[in-house]
């Protein structure tokens, strides 16, 4: 059995004790209750169908400390998330250790008696946990009381209409700056702005804007290529109707190629998008019946005109349809006029904009691949601040910034991991080159390929750019850990530092310890719109002799 360091035993044993007593308990999560535990920084992806890591103080009726790990995550887990709630607990509570702990599995209870000894904490079984069971109800109430994704008078009508739309694969005929206006004029609506997702084979979908405000100011806010935060304020900015298109199979890639799927593989997924509300899966009555009549004249306006739009033409095309009103309407005869057209001159405006930022070939700055040594164990992280202390004086390489500000939960760093020999090659290059002067994440595109990335870069002292990562532009894990890094960043004013360490190939591969660390580079931290960069596209070079 895995038992506590000294170090660590001692350091608990200085907590002050408290006259409460703690529950605690591993449960399965109930299906469709989102998960607010940060699992960015461990690496791990969220796991929908994981279990629940519980302590709480049962004599104040508060959570101490939350996490959220996969099934088959050992009981060390539950120690981790206990030690969590004793040190650094959920405000307001304060560091403690508690009296006494009780707990309903009795193999926890024999695996917390050889773990938590000399710490001065009775340790009970009880058949139940009357507050943990209240929090638990809790989330299947919030569940349960959860309106359904879409009306039950409009569910059927409104997942027809979207194959129907699946079918005749706009994306395969406009850009998304390419912009269809839909006059509806009811449910507090006039017009919708129909914006296609797709053409670049990545996300398929139709964005219904309720204003053009709304459009333009997203697109303004994507093209200042801003940091991670930014963009995920700006994506929730907006103010839509949408439905996309996902795969209905658990054990598709995430990358997978929708197009290849057979229809009975496709599931359209609806939802509302508002700067007051957020994002929200599942749409109310008029919302519902305002994109169904939306669908159905964008379908019609397809079947009718589709052989008008040749590559990169989009003609003034304008039509009107009458069409039933959604069935709980008064008068099941009843239809609505919709007006469906294209606007030319918005598109050539989009465009226009799109076409400002982005930079001429020439311009473009030749980013290097060959600093950052293959195959290294590269992760974005934190290093609490005595421990940047300890490295400052430690480590075998240091360059420190004179104005650190010690702020937040600690130094946000790069962390590259490889051999000792590739270690000490790429801290003289680093040092030949003037030192570091900044690290950046700018977003990248490869155009033969259709994808987008989040690119790592460091700059040097003689102003050149050196890639140290790519990373998948929709990769949970890493924008998450990428939220985290703005975070930290603007806590510290910027600072922050890169830490090169050996053992990539042993025990602590991943978790490089002290006497592993053999360089601590500071720097500054950029944001893409500092860099000035704009979208860095994939380029062949060659060297001509």
């Amino acid at each position: 059995m895995t038992a506590l360091n000294l170090s660590t035993r001692r350091r608990l044993q200085q907590l002050p004790q408290i006259a409460s007593v703690w529950e605690g308990d591993r449960r399965p999560l109930v299906s469709g209750i989102p998960s607010t535990v940060d699992w960015a920084d461990a690496g791990t992806d969220p796991q929908p169908n994981g279990e629940c890591i519980l302590w709480v103080d049962g004599s104040q009726g508060m959570v101490r400390a939350m996490d959220v790990v996969t099934p088959d995550t050992g009981t060390e887990a539950v120690v981790r998330t206990l030690l969590r709630a004793m040190e650094y607990p959920h405000n307001p509570n304060s560091p403690a250790r508690p009296q006494k702990i009780v707990v309903s599995d009795r193999e926890l209870l024999f695996f917390l008696r050889g773990v938590l000894q000399d710490l001065d904490i009775v340790l009970d079984y009880v058949p139940s946990l009357p507050l943990i069971d209240e929090i638990f109800r809790g989330f299947q109430d919030a569940v349960s009381s959860r309106p359904p994704q879409l009306p039950p008078q409009h569910a059927e009508d409104l997942s027809n209409r979207a194959i129907d739309i699946w079918h005749d694969a706009p994306w395969d005929t406009f850009s998304d700056h390419q912009i269809l206006a839909i006059e509806i004029n009811r449910w507090d609506l006039t017009t919708l702005y129909a914006s296609v997702m797709g053409m670049l084979g990545m996300e398929f979908g139709v964005l219904f804007y309720r204003s053009l405000d709304s459009l333009k100011r997203f697109r303004q806010r994507v093209l200042a290529n801003e940091s991670l935060e930014a963009m995920e304020e700006a994506f929730l900015g907006q103010d839509c109707l949408f439905v996309t298109f996902e795969s209905d199979r658990d054990d598709d890639e995430d990358d997978i190629d929708l197009s290849t799927l057979p229809i009975d593989a496709i599931e359209p997924v609806f939802g509302n998008l508002h700067p007051l509300e957020g994002l929200r899966s599942f749409l109310y009555d008029e919302e519902a019946a305002a994109l169904l009549v939306a669908l159905e004249a964008l379908h019609r306006f397809l079947r009718q005109h589709h052989s008008k739009f040749g590559q990169d033409d989009f003609p003034a095309v304008s039509s009107r349809y009458r069409i039933p009103l959604p069935y709980d309407e008064a008068d099941k005869t009843a239809q609505v006029s919709i007006k469906v057209s294209t606007l030319p001159d918005l598109a050539d405006e989009l465009l226009a904009m799109a076409d400002g930022e982005v930079m001429d070939d020439a311009d473009y700055p030749i980013v290097r691949d060959d600093l950052v040594p293959a195959n290294s164990f590269l992760s974005l992280g934190v290093v609490p601040w005595d421990m940047l202390d300890v490295l400052r004086s430690g480590a075998a390489e240091h360059h420190q910034l004179q104005d650190v500000k010690a702020a937040g939960d600690g130094f946000p760093v790069v962390m590259i991991q490889t051999s000792r020999p590739k270690a000490k090659i790429l801290i003289e290059a680093l040092k030949a080159a003037g030192g570091l002067q900044t690290i950046c994440f700018n977003p990248g595109a490869d155009p033969f390929e259709s994808e987008q990335y989040d690119l790592g870069l460091f700059q040097t002292g003689n102003g050149e750019l050196h890639l140290f990562g790519e990373f998948g532009g929709s990769d949970p894990v890493h924008m998450a850990a990428r939220k985290k890094w703005d975070q930290r960043c603007k806590k510290t004013n910027g600072c922050c530092g890169l830490i090169i360490a050996k053992g990539l190939t042993g025990a602590s591969r991943g978790n490089p310890q002290f006497k592993d660390m053999l360089a601590l580079f500071e720097a500054r931290s950029l944001t893409a719109k500092e860099l000035g960069l704009g979208t860095l596209q994939l380029q062949l070079a060659a060297d001509l002799l």
